[in-house]
């Protein structure tokens, strides 16, 4: 990934158009009707802008200078700044009035949805669901190499890591469940400490660096290694805990001056744990992680069930240049909430994709129930691993696992496997070790027939 090119600060601009241009010719640019975004919506950086076709009168660089200053009317600025001590600053432009409208609507306050995340029978099994899926995600996309089906079997059979990737999956999942706990609480220093301890734990190098911030001694910058190129250097490290203070009463309404919408401060505060990079290691972690909780604590309860990691890693270099964007355009942090929030969308949708998908399998397996004797007789958790036994034969099932899966108690989780094979033959029952497992046999469907009334 290649640093994008700056482009000449506003005041540049300004003087170059005054010493070039006729006072028409400058009365024609401030006149045109020209806003934050091109003509079809989208806030570009210089680096595309300059290539794309000027209105009439303009040249590439007259057009950037138009459109910043349409930005820069309805720019804010907010109360942190880069290491140089210059604030950021963003601006809502319509496209992303649109998407905070839309989570607005969809993911806050009292909302009422005819889903299975909003019965309180079924919605933990989707919350561990989505807390697995955003904690093998985030580790994904900082180096973790283990598969997603090694990962999920790991924290559903409750086994401990094997290795270096696997701890940083065991470790992401842990801080998540922990963020829950800390959700109406403020945020202090001390929690970020603590969770980026969390995440990693057993991991680092260096086992002391664990919780603490980087001191001087550590030679941090963000690096594309495929290319050799220092992306960010981060401010150093005797500046981190005022910076890290600052975040904090941000994130807890302390010091700015008018409203900021929730999302864009659950956003920026992600954005600001990646620009300091306070930690040798586990920053992109622990900035998600924090984005969860700020969301967690202003409402947001639809974003429990939402991996923004997984939309993330299919895209991960435009994650890298929303904050390059950034760093490269005066400080504006619009381009980063622009793209989480896209991400966020995106991560919604396939929330809800992911629930019509479960709806549909758990239709099928009740239709291959109707002439049963087992019909009527299974709990949604049951008709789920049934699903999953029907198209996996020999697959072997666990009562921790099970357990996990649906965050309940072991005794429910050993009754409904036991109903399912010594009762209703569905699966058959194995001693393993000092312990049973539970296999799907091949013959399940034939079993199904079988079993009329």
């Amino acid at each position: 990934m290649k640093i994008p090119e700056k482009p000449k600060s506003t005041a540049e601009l300004l003087e170059n158009i005054i010493n070039q241009k006729s006072k028409v010719d400058i009365a024609h640019i401030f006149g045109e009707n020209i806003g934050p975004t091109d003509p079809k919506g989208r806030y570009l950086h210089w680096e595309k802008l300059k290539h794309l076709p000027a209105p009439e009168g303009f040249n590439s660089e007259e057009y950037w200078f138009a459109t910043k200053t349409a930005r820069q009317k309805t720019s804010k600025e907010l109360p942190l700044s880069d290491k140089q001590g210059n604030p950021f600053s963003f601006c809502v432009p319509g496209t992303l009035q649109k998407e905070l409208h839309w989570l607005d609507q969809n993911a806050a306050g009292s909302v009422t949805m005819d889903q299975p995340i909003t019965n309180p029978h079924t919605r933990d099994t989707y919350l561990v669901s989505s807390l697995i899926e955003e904690s093998i995600c985030s580790s994904q996309l900082e180096g973790a190499s283990t598969t997603k089906n090694v990962a999920k079997e790991m924290l559903r059979q409750g086994r401990e890591p094997k290795d270096h990737s696997e701890k940083m999956i065991f470790n992401n999942y842990k801080a998540m469940a922990v963020i829950r706990d800390y959700r109406d609480d403020e945020l202090t220093p001390s929690l970020i400490l603590h969770l980026h301890e969390i995440l990693t734990n057993g991991t680092l190098d260096d086992p002391d660096k664990a919780g603490k911030l980087r001191n001087e001694s550590d030679d941090i910058h963000v690096v594309d290694v495929s290319e050799s190129t220092v992306l960010h250097t981060p401010p150093c490290a005797s500046e981190l805990e005022d910076r890290m203070i600052k975040v904090c009463d941000f994130a807890n309404n302390k010091i700015e001056n008018e409203f900021i919408h929730p999302v864009i401060k659950a956003i920026v505060l992600h954005f600001m744990i990646g620009y300091d990079h306070p930690f040798v290691d586990g920053n992109g972690r622990t900035a998600r992680a924090l984005f969860y909780w700020c969301m967690a604590k202003q409402g947001y309860w639809l974003m429990e069930f939402v991996s923004i990691s997984s939309i993330i890693k299919q895209a991960p270099l435009k994650y890298g240049k929303a904050y390059l964007h950034t760093e490269t355009d005066e400080n504006d942090v619009t381009y980063f909430l622009i793209h989480q929030a896209d991400v966020i969308r995106k991560g919604a949708t396939s929330l809800h994709e992911y629930l019509n998908r479960k709806a549909t399998e758990i239709e099928e397996a009740e239709s291959l129930l109707e002439n049963s004797k087992a019909k009527g007789q299974l709990n949604h958790r049951q008709l789920s691993l049934l699903k999953h036994a029907l198209k996996n034969p020999n697959s072997i099932y666990r009562i921790q696992e099970h357990q996990t899966s649906h965050a309940i108690s072991y005794q429910t989780a050993r009754t409904d496997l036991l109903k399912m094979s010594d009762k209703l033959n569905l699966l058959r029952r194995r001693k393993y070790g000092n312990s049973f497992v539970f296999v799907s046999p091949p013959d399940l469907r034939e079993r199904l027939v079988k079993n009329k009334l």
